[in-house]
C-alpha cells in the first residue's frame, strides 16, 4: 500500500469521527434510540427470504433520511459503501449458475430464482452498510459503545471495542511512518518487492504495538478508569422514544407488506 492511500484511509477514518460532532436534530439524538433504531431496521431487512427483492427497495427511505437530516455528505457515504459491493457481489456469483427456475418472466425475458437472490444480497449489503456506516456517521464510535453499555453489554467489551477502534488509528499511522522511511530507503525501487513485506508487516506490529502502550500509560497518568466521556450528556428523551418507535413501526409495516408490489397494483389498476 502506497504512503498516499494510507493518508486517504487515515483521513476517511478521521472524517467519520468529525461528521459525528455535528449538532443537528439526527445527531442531538440518544445513541440508544439511534442503536435500537438501526438494529431493528438490520432485523427486518435480514428476515426476508432470498427471493424477496422488491420488498427491500422501499428500505432505503432510512438511510436517506438520515443522510438528509443528518446533513451528511452523500457522495462520500456511497463512495465507502461502494467498498463493500464487490464482496457482496462475490458472495451471491455462482447463485445464477446453481439456481436456473425461473421465477419472474418480463416478456421473452426470464429471469431466474438465482438472480433474484443474487440481487438480493446486493442490496441487503448496500442497505445495512449503509445504516451501519450512517449511524457511526450521527452517533460517533465512543457514544455508540456507551449507548452499548447503556442497554447491558458488559463495559470490559464495550472498552475493547472503542480500544480497537483507536488502535485502528494508531496502526494506520504507524504505518503511513514505515511507509515513508522505506520509500526513502528504496533507490532505484530496490528493497519493495514482496520479499521485504514480512519483516516490514512484523516491524510494523512491534511499532504499534509499543506506541499503544504507551498512550495507554499515558492515559492512566492523567486519571483514565474505564468510564466513558462524551461530548454530550446521555439522556432519553421523549423525541428519543418518538424516533425508535415511528420507525420500527416503519420497519415492521414493510416486513408485512411488499410496499412496492403494492404500489405496481394500484399504478396498474390507475392505467387500465
Amino acid at each position: 500500500m502506497s504512503r498516499l492511500s494510507i493518508e486517504q484511509t487515515l483521513t476517511d477514518f478521521r472524517r467519520l469521527d468529525l461528521l459525528a460532532m455535528d449538532d443537528t436534530s439526527i445527531h442531538q439524538l440518544d445513541g440508544r434510540a439511534k442503536v435500537l433504531t438501526v438494529l431493528v431496521f438490520i432485523t427486518a431487512v435480514m428476515s426476508f427470504n432470498r427471493y424477496e427483492f422488491s420488498a427491500l427497495l422501499p428500505f432505503i427511505c432510512f438511510p436517506l433520511f438520515l443522510i438528509i437530516k443528518g446533513h451528511l455528505p452523500a457522495t462520500y457515504l456511497f463512495k465507502r459503501i461502494a467498498l463493500v459491493l464487490p464482496f457482496a457481489v462475490l458472495i451471491g456469483l455462482f447463485n445464477p449458475l446453481l439456481d436456473r427456475q425461473v421465477m419472474v418472466r418480463l416478456g421473452s425475458i426470464s429471469i431466474s430464482g438465482g438472480w433474484i437472490s443474487w440481487a438480493s444480497i446486493v442490496v441487503r449489503a448496500v442497505l445495512t452498510v449503509s445504516a451501519a456506516l450512517i449511524l457511526v456517521s450521527v452517533t460517533g464510535f465512543t457514544a455508540i459503545c456507551q449507548a452499548l453499555t447503556q442497554m447491558g453489554l458488559p463495559r470490559a467489551f464495550a472498552m475493547q471495542l472503542l480500544f480497537l477502534h483507536r488502535y485502528l488509528f494508531v496502526l494506520i499511522e504507524e504505518a503511513k511512518q514505515v511507509s515513508r522511511a522505506r520509500e526513502l530507503r528504496s533507490f532505484g525501487r530496490t528493497g519493495l518487492g514482496i520479499r521485504n513485506s514480512g519483516a516490514i508487516l512484523g516491524n510494523l506490529l512491534l511499532r504499534t504495538w509499543e506506541r499503544a502502550e504507551r498512550i495507554h500509560l499515558a492515559m492512566l497518568a492523567r486519571g483514565f478508569t474505564g468510564e466513558f466521556h462524551t461530548r454530550k450528556t446521555a439522556g432519553f428523551r421523549g423525541r428519543d422514544l418518538l424516533f425508535l418507535l415511528g420507525w420500527s413501526s416503519v420497519f415492521i409495516a414493510l416486513r408485512i407488506w411488499n410496499m412496492s408490489q403494492l404500489l405496481g397494483y394500484l399504478v396498474m389498476e390507475i392505467v387500465q
